[in-house]
């Protein structure tokens, strides 16, 4: 598990090549049995992977602010399917971010697992999408997560001056992240 982890990052540009429903339906069992605060079970998700809507989403969806546009997928690079995850909120209307966080990553390792590479959306046009949709006022639009065969490589750097991910002069994205002895405390601060 954690070699799976050391190797994950969100990838923005992805294979031209459809993510079986089987996949899709998996991960939204992954997200079922994630941990839920109170278990209360608040999430509900829409899984889309017919082109058109596919296509229809996308420019709803805003990606890599550090280095945008450079980090938008690329025409034909797009992803595959999506995940819209959405909170029931007649079951819990705050308090549900737990539950968002510990659902994705358990649908980003499931997919990873598999070969397919995810990225997490939280800047979303949440009224468009909403409409696309059919997404009923009683359930809040979270966040995306967007799905495909990897079409990059992202490199973990280790974290120097600055949080921001760049690309090099090849288009290799890399993504500093803080170094473990920097975050551990042991027995005490």
């Amino acid at each position: 598990m954690i070699e799976l982890i050391r190797k994950r990052r969100s990838v923005r540009q992805f294979q031209p090549r459809p993510v079986p429903r089987d996949l899709l339906m998996t991960l939204a069992e992954a997200a079922r049995l994630a941990p839920s605060a109170a278990n209360r079970q608040p999430l509900e998700f829409i899984l889309l992977d017919d082109p058109a809507v596919c296509g229809k989403l996308f420019p709803h969806l805003h990606w890599a602010a550090y280095i945008s546009p450079a980090g938008n997928p690329q025409p034909g690079q797009e992803p595959a399917a999506y995940v819209v995850t959405l909170v029931n909120t007649a079951v819990r209307d705050k308090g549900y971010e737990y539950d968002v966080g510990a659902a994705m990553m358990s649908m980003i390792l499931t997919a990873w697992a598999e070969g397919v590479a995810g990225c997490w959306l939280i800047s979303v046009d949440r009224a468009e999408v909403s409409r696309l949709l059919d997404i009923p006022e009683t359930h809040r639009l979270d966040s995306v997560l967007a799905l495909g065969y990897p079409a990059e490589t992202p490199q973990v750097e280790d974290l120097t001056d600055s949080v921001q991910y760049w690309k090099d002069g090849e288009g290799r994205l890399h993504v500093p992240k803080r170094k473990l002895e920097s975050i551990i405390h042991i027995n005490r601060f």
